[in-house]
């Protein structure tokens, strides 16, 4: 790949970080690659990385890592000014610290900047023997910081009642039309940066008439509109695109400011409208 453009640069200037309860630093928007095919994520995220992302969201169980670290070796950015995050496959709760290392291999990196817990899969019991593994990654700077996803409010307790580093993080479905507030007040209020997947609904919540009339008054799109809605509440935000033009259109909601009253329309559209798995119940063990 040929060296960044100076609007890739500028793009990357322009997103906004966040400090975790350690002290590093995570941009706000970032870029998924969950459902990525593995034969197409080197291309896509050399492309998110030419149009200026810098955080990359990938997981064991999405098997895209390898792509996800030869478009790190081919982009000739260095590594320090990455951000890279993958998570433990929930049937390696048992194995937490090989996993962690074959996840490593396949990136192809010396440490990954968060990991996580993918699911609680309470049902399996595994998740605080999984977090004490972690914590001796974080101990060995393997991990410059270790989170949960798709805790809900009892997991992040019993997690809590056992944990010696506080989670730096718990991603969760979160987008306007299902928005957890009482999760994502709760760990707010613990030091948990809330990280939210799904922050378009899918593609379902661009389609409210509430957000179609904020982005036509901006001249945006409903993407940059939702996205807009995320960073203003200090939300990390993963969206995913295979289509490099509507990346870049993405990293440019980070100029959109929304008034408190837009804020609040886009807020009234909560409806419940879960579109993923419930962390409650799901034991799927092969993700």
């Amino acid at each position: 790949m040929s060296e960044f453009s100076n609007s890739a640069e500028s793009r990357e200037n322009l997103i906004p970080d966040i400090a975790l309860n350690n002290g590093v630093r995570v941009p706000q928007l970032g870029f998924g690659v969950f459902q990525v095919p593995p034969e197409e994520t080197q291309r896509v995220v050399e492309d998110a990385l030419e149009a200026g992302y810098r955080h990359i969201d990938t997981a064991a169980a999405y098997r895209n890592e390898a792509g996800v670290g030869a478009a790190i070796a081919a982009s000739g950015v260095p590594r320090e000014e990455l951000f890279v995050t993958t998570k433990l496959r929930n049937g390696e709760q048992g194995q937490a610290l090989s996993a962690f290392h074959n996840s490593l291999r396949a990136l192809g990196l010396d440490y990954v900047d968060l990991y996580l817990i993918h699911w609680p899969v309470p049902s399996q019991g595994l998740f605080v023997k999984a977090w004490q593994a972690m914590e001796k990654l974080y101990a060995n700077n393997q991990a410059r910081a270790i989170g949960i996803s798709n805790f809900l409010s009892p997991h992040v307790d019993t997690l809590l009642e056992h944990a010696e580093v506080v989670p730096a993080l718990n991603q969760i479905e979160l987008h306007p039309t299902y928005q957890q507030r009482d999760l994502a007040a709760k760990c707010s209020s613990l030091g948990i940066a809330v990280e939210a997947y799904s922050p378009l609904g899918q593609g379902t919540d661009l389609d409210a008439a509430t957000v179609r009339e904020r982005a036509t008054s901006h001249g945006a799109t409903p993407a940059q509109i939702i996205l807009a809605w995320h960073l203003a509440q200090g939300t990390v935000v993963i969206p995913k695109s295979a289509n490099s033009a509507r990346m870049r259109e993405n990293l440019a909601a980070t100029s959109i400011q929304l008034t408190q009253a837009e804020m609040e329309s886009i807020t009234a559209l909560e409806s419940g409208a879960r579109i993923g798995s419930d962390p409650a119940v799901a034991a799927f063990t092969q993700m």
